[in-house]
């Protein structure tokens, strides 16, 4: 009885925003699926939804601290522009935002007060966006008097996980790249040389998709236990998988029909963009099956190559993917030779280009010194055949024996 309470005070809750039955168990089974149990958990994760959210409802909300790092806060807008009514916006509902330098309506000291409190009383999770820069000592990022690197340390220490959320936060993103002036890394790299031990998840992505931190906000919060996660830290269920294993065009891969310039008949009827730099064949995501703005599209399937904005190596600056993919509409990535860059192509047509000079200069040099004039003299006969006639393989007529014989062979 208590259950059925629950589930009828839940739909209640449902209804009141305009939100379905059906739309919630679609995003339960979309939960289900990103964090690596299948379609069929669908019912526990909704059940574990209810009973959360319903505690929420009545005062238990789960704290969460928001930190900005180095970053444009693409991930912030992402995550902030869910539509509404939208059965993720009612789950959110069972966290409490306790700071967010983006979206607090608090500012200054009342602000800062509400940080140190949440950190203080423990049992929160920290989402932290943005590189981190450890260029003049963290000076860049300074809030509230300190460092942002002392930020992060603050905020990290206490925190039950720390969701380092886009490409910035997992490895640096474009400011770890060449040069790298700034000192950017990722909060993993960063918390393991400051000795911080506090299981990090990663999510990449520029901007990273908002379900992505739900499903492990679905997790931690109300499952109570952290994603099943990769060798990078990355929830398995949803980086586990390259784009081009669940791409619509890998039909058009597998039988070679290709787009190889934009605005072309190729490309109207949905050829693979391959050619044209797409990276999903080496970029882990599940941007096809999660898709993006509720569900309705993604980048490929709008037309775009992937970018490869889902690369990032949270042990590596330097693997970020801008420095990875760049120039994104080729089909390979720039060698660097010191702070020379070239396509492997241009490599390729300049040796060509040299060989085919050397091969017209050698020619030019036989010509000169009359190499290629008459020629070399040739065997009319076989010196074999010519000493054994009986045993001879050749077949000579009498008059070219005969020239022989003249010529003393």
């Amino acid at each position: 009885m208590e259950t059925e309470a629950k589930v009828s005070e839940f739909q209640d809750l449902l209804s009141s925003r305009g939100v379905s039955r059906r739309d919630f168990m679609k995003l339960c089974g979309a939960i289900a699926v990103a964090a690596g149990l299948g379609e069929l958990a669908a019912p526990r994760v909704a059940q574990a939804l209810e009973n959360s959210v319903i505690g929420a409802t009545k005062g238990n909300l789960y704290p969460v601290i928001w930190i900005e790092g180095a970053s444009c806060t693409g991930c912030t807008e992402s995550f902030a522009q869910v539509e509404s009514p939208d059965p993720a916006s009612v789950v959110l509902e069972l966290i409490s935002l306790n700071y967010s330098e983006t979206l607090s309506a608090a500012a200054g000291h009342s602000m800062e007060e509400a940080k140190a409190q949440t950190i203080e009383a423990g049992d929160y999770i920290l989402i932290y966006e943005g590189a981190v820069l450890e260029g003049w000592n963290g000076q860049a990022l300074r809030v509230a008097d300190m460092p942002g690197t002392a930020h992060l340390e603050e905020a990290a220490a206490n925190a039950t996980a720390v969701v380092a959320l886009g490409s910035c936060a997992v490895n640096g993103g474009w400011m770890g790249a060449h040069p790298n002036t700034s000192g950017a890394l990722g909060v993993q790299a960063y918390l393991k040389k400051a000795g911080i031990d506090v299981p990090v998840v990663n999510i990449p992505g520029c901007p990273a998709n908002p379900e992505w931190l739900v499903s492990v906000l679905v997790d931690v919060v109300m499952l109570g236990k952290l994603p099943d996660l990769n060798a990078e830290n990355k929830p398995a269920g949803i980086f586990d998988q390259t784009i081009h294993d669940n791409c619509e065009r890998r039909g058009h891969f597998e039988n070679g029909e290709f787009v190889y310039q934009f605005g072309s008949e190729e490309e109207a009827k949905g050829y693979c963009l391959y050619p044209l730099g797409c990276r999903g064949p080496q970029t882990k995501s599940n941007c096809g099956v999660t898709l993006w703005n509720n569900r309705r599209s993604w980048c490929v399937q709008a037309g775009s190559p992937c970018i490869g904005c889902c690369e990032a190596n949270p042990n590596d600056p330097g693997q970020n993917w801008v420095e990875v993919n760049t120039p994104f509409y080729k089909r390979h990535r720039d060698l660097r030779i010191g702070d020379w860059m070239v396509q492997p192509g241009t490599i390729a047509l300049g040796i060509t280009g040299i060989l085919a000079a050397a091969l017209v200069v050698h020619g030019f040099g036989m010509k000169v010194s009359g190499r290629m004039d008459g020629g070399a003299d040739f065997e009319k006969v076989r010196k074999w055949d010519e000493k054994h006639p009986n045993q001879s393989i050749g077949q000579y007529d009498a008059a070219m024996k005969n020239d022989d014989e003249k010529e003393g062979r």
